[in-house]
């Protein structure tokens, strides 16, 4: 059996079924099992995102705090200081 649920699939994440997402915790333990070091992962993707964008929009976008973000951005060395945020429109 060569599908998403069976264990010897080739797929990197299989799935249960299709249309279900899979378990955060289930993922977290096949990149383990690749190798990947998870606790490390998120804090560098997170300090490449807020030197890429402003930390306020990072923030909303991945239901961050401002105040997280923001430092976070100040300790990777990043300067968005003149940027504004909110609506711009009016």
């Amino acid at each position: 059996m060569n599908t998403a649920t069976s264990p010897n699939t080739r797929w990197l994440f299989p799935g249960r079924r299709g249309g279900q997402p899979l378990n955060p915790g289930t993922l977290r333990e096949h990149l383990r099992q690749h190798g990947y070091m998870i606790g490390k992962a998120r804090p560098a993707a997170l300090r490449r995102l807020v030197l890429q964008a402003p930390a306020p929009v990072i923030a909303r976008s991945l239901g961050f705090h401002d105040k997280s973000t923001t430092r976070i951005a100040a300790e990777a060395g990043g300067s968005w200081n003149r940027y504004a945020p909110g609506d711009h429109t009016k």
